[in-house]
């Protein structure tokens, strides 16, 4: 009995030196957290404040920016709306089917010289800046073709920065479709592509639906393809090929120039305002793509 006291009490020590440890990086975790969080708190307090009494004001989501100067209120985003959701509407069709076949073919027929070729680009375009994505659209189509700046080139530009986000996506969500799935249709005789349409991507819908919805809300918000590829317009232009177009973070940077002049105040108005109504839409998008995230039919 005696020889077991110093055993007892060695596996005390270690319990207890476990116990600190696991308390001390729970403590480092949380305060990182709470770190993290003051910077993301101070951002959505001041673009509310700053911009809630613009977007509740009469006719802000129903109208445009025509024939509203600086130095009158008034007027709305209706505009910015409108280009906005076009050119990132055509970017998910262009997009949506060229990375979730990419990502198909990485996951279901990849593996030769071919699957890493194209591994490798996808993970350039991730890591690529967007207004290198916009230069490289000038380049080929306004500067070699001879095109003029319009809504559908900056489309173009973020196609490049959504592909790589959806095609990531869809990968990490197939790899998580059960092999036994995979094996068991194969050996009901059902050829390969049938059992990717009708069973492996059915399987991991929902989070590819997650993974678009991200991507979406990925290119909403850039700025840079919108300088250099289409000018920003006060008045609603829905044509996608000709003539400059407004858009959310266009209209941001349309009322810089202004804010120093105190006289013009209702630029900065308009500017917070604008800013928060990208803050309202990029979060709902998230929203859904968390909401759709719980329904997946996916899990380890």
């Amino acid at each position: 009995m005696t020889a077991a006291a110093p055993t007892t009490l060695a596996g005390s020590s270690k319990g207890g030196v476990r116990a600190f440890k696991n308390t001390l990086a729970t403590v480092l975790v949380t305060a990182a957290f709470g770190i993290a969080l003051i910077p993301l708190v101070w951002l959505l307090w001041t673009v509310l404040s700053k911009g809630l009494k613009t977007i509740t004001q009469s006719g802000w989501w129903t109208s445009s920016q025509r024939n509203i100067t600086y130095r009158k209120p008034g007027g709305g985003v209706w505009h910015a709306i409108l280009g906005t959701a076009e050119q990132v509407l055509l970017c998910t069709l262009i997009s949506v089917p060229i990375a979730l076949l990419v990502g198909i073919y990485l996951i279901e027929y990849g593996g030769g010289r071919l699957a890493k070729l194209t591994s490798f680009m996808v993970d350039i375009l991730t890591g690529i800046p967007s207004i290198v994505a916009a230069l490289f659209i000038y380049a080929v189509f306004i500067t070699t073709f001879h095109g003029q700046r319009a809504g559908i080139y900056v489309s173009l530009a973020l196609v490049m920065l959504m592909v790589p986000v959806i095609v990531r996506t869809t990968e990490e969500m197939l790899k998580l479709v059960p092999n036994e799935l995979r094996e068991a249709s194969y050996a009901l005789g059902v050829p390969k592509w049938k059992t990717i349409v009708k069973i492996v991507v059915p399987t991991a819908f929902s989070g590819i639906v997650t993974g678009i919805m991200l991507g979406i809300a990925r290119v909403a918000g850039e700025t840079a393809p919108l300088l250099i590829l289409v000018g920003y317009s006060p008045d609603t232009n829905s044509n996608l090929l000709s003539g400059f177009q407004g858009s959310l973070p266009g209209m941001i940077y349309a009322q810089v120039p202004q804010l120093g002049n105190i006289r013009y105040h209702y630029a900065a108005d308009r500017m917070w305002g604008s800013a928060l109504t990208l803050i309202i839409i990029v979060m709902a998008l998230n929203l859904v793509a968390r909401l759709v995230a719980r329904r997946s039919k996916v899990s380890n």
